[in-house]
Order: C-alpha cells, then sequence, then structure tokens
C-alpha cells in the first residue's frame, strides 16, 4: 500500500468506487443503493485488506463497480474482488450467475441450477421421442468424490436446456485458461467452481439481454476463464448445443428427475 496507512487507503478506494458509479451512474440498475453498496465492499476489504497489499486503489475500485452494474453484493457473496498477480479481478459467484440468469433472460426462467455428481449417484441423460431427459438421484449425504458436473436450466414455457462436464474436463478448462487457477476459490471450494464452470457455459446458450453494455461486459469480466481463448463458447457449441440447444419453437415439457436446490 505503499506510504499510504490502512485508513487512507481504504478511504481512497471508497472515493474511486464512489466516482466509478457516478460516472457511469446510466448503468446502474434501478433502485440501486450507492451507498448501502460502498460501505458493504469496504467491509469485505477490511476482512481480507492483507490480500490487497500493494494493489493500486482504481484497479480495486474499478473490480468492485462491476459488481454494481450487475446488481450483485460481494457481502452476500454473490460476486467477488479477488486480488491475483498484482490486480483485482471481478469473479461471479454461483449465486450471482444464477441470480443474473433469471434476471436477464429473453426466455422466462422457471428455475436453473447445477448439481455435482459423485461416484454412487444414480445419473441418465437421454433423448427419447425428441425429448430430453435428465434423471438424477444422488446418495444422501455423500462425500464421494465428484466424478462430472451437470447444469439445468428450466424455462417457464416448458422447455429446457441443459449441459455436462466430467471433472476431467472442467480440470482442463481450469488449468489451461482460468485468470486465477490457483486462487482461494479453486483451492478451497472446487465443487462450488465446477458447479460456476458448467453453469457459466450453459449461459452462453441462454439468451440474454442485459440493459447496457457496462453491465454485458461486466458479465464477461465476471468469468473465471479468459473469453479471449473462447474455451467457453466453443467448447459449449462442439459438446452441448447440437442435443442440447433450445428449438425455436417451444417443445412439451419435458421429464426431469433431478434433485432441485
Amino acid at each position: 500500500m505503499g506510504q499510504m496507512t490502512t485508513k487512507e487507503y481504504l478511504e481512497n478506494v471508497q472515493v474511486g468506487i464512489e466516482n466509478e458509479l457516478a460516472r457511469n451512474v446510466q448503468a446502474l440498475p434501478e433502485g440501486f443503493n450507492k451507498q448501502r453498496f460502498t460501505l458493504n465492499c469496504i467491509t469485505v476489504m477490511k476482512d481480507n485488506l492483507k490480500d490487497f497489499s500493494g494493489i493500486d486503489t482504481v484497479s480495486v475500485a474499478v473490480a468492485f463497480a462491476k459488481g454494481a452494474y450487475l446488481g450483485l453484493d460481494f457481502f452476500n457473496k454473490e460476486c467477488y474482488a479477488i486480488p491475483y498477480s498484482g490486480k483485482v479481478n471481478f469473479q461471479t459467484d454461483y449465486k450471482g450467475e444464477i441470480k443474473l440468469a433469471k434476471r436477464y433472460s429473453k426466455n422466462p426462467i422457471k428455475d436453473i441450477y447445477a448439481k455435482n455428481v459423485r461416484e454412487g449417484d444414480f445419473f441418465e441423460e437421454r433423448i427419447e421421442n425428441g425429448n430430453q431427459i435428465v434423471n438424477f438421484r444422488p446418495e444422501p449425504f455423500s462425500d464421494k468424490k465428484i466424478i462430472g458436473t451437470f447444469a439445468v436450466v428450466l424455462y417457464k414455457d416448458g422447455s429446457m436446456m441443459y449441459d455436462t462436464m466430467s471433472v476431467s474436463e472442467i480440470e482442463h478448462t481450469r488449468t489451461s485458461y482460468s485468470k486465477a487457477a490457483n486462487s482461494k476459490a479453486w483451492k478451497q471450494s472446487p465443487g462450488e467452481m465446477y458447479k460456476k464452470t458448467v453453469l457459466r457455459r450453459l449461459c452462453k446458450m441462454i439468451d440474454l439481454d442485459f440493459d447496457n453494455i457496462e453491465q454485458q461486459q461486466a458479465f464477461d469480466d465476471g468469468s473465471d476463464f479468459d473469453l479471449n481463448k473462447n474455451i467457453i463458447e466453443g467448447e459449449a457449441r462442439e459438446i452441448a448445443t447440437d442435443p442440447f440447444k433450445a428449438s425455436e419453437e417451444p417443445t412439451e415439457a419435458e421429464e426431469v428427475d433431478v434433485t432441485q436446490q
């Protein structure tokens, strides 16, 4: 933090956040509480202050502002500002991804979620008479090894889409394309990151309509992966969109026997 005291550093971050929000006020969601948001950001920083050592306050403020554009709360862990390699990366959480999909999907969503499949769980995917079917029955309270992850979106019109990834696919994506493959999130909560990885890829097939370019950019930046390498877009098209894409006409309600959140 250079020659600045902790108090000065936090004050500079707070001013930086306020300036960013004032500069892009048109990007903020309707009814957004700027004061509460800023105070929550500073509270989050105080709890993790040592991680921000040496990082420019402007970088910190810009990362926090991205959460504001999307209406996500850092304090409730819907998103994170992650110091890594001398800068701060904005990253959405699994909960934040769900919130955004429900809010901005053109086709209204009834439910959307991701689940980890462990050894011993029953998981089945098939297409029967043109209908997509996913069945999942997990072993109760299992701590067995995770072998894969799937994500499902159920629309209010009765149609659905889903995507699946094996652990090896997810780990390959992590090691090859993650912005912070060794971050605390991956080390301490790999199961949550598995769910977010597959859910993010599924979201690439959901028609999301953001209110402005700042929201769209913040959503893209919130991915754990470097989208310039097209890993999420490319592999989602190759692996998932053929049998899993939503048809242009609403489909009949499919059988979906899966554990809800």
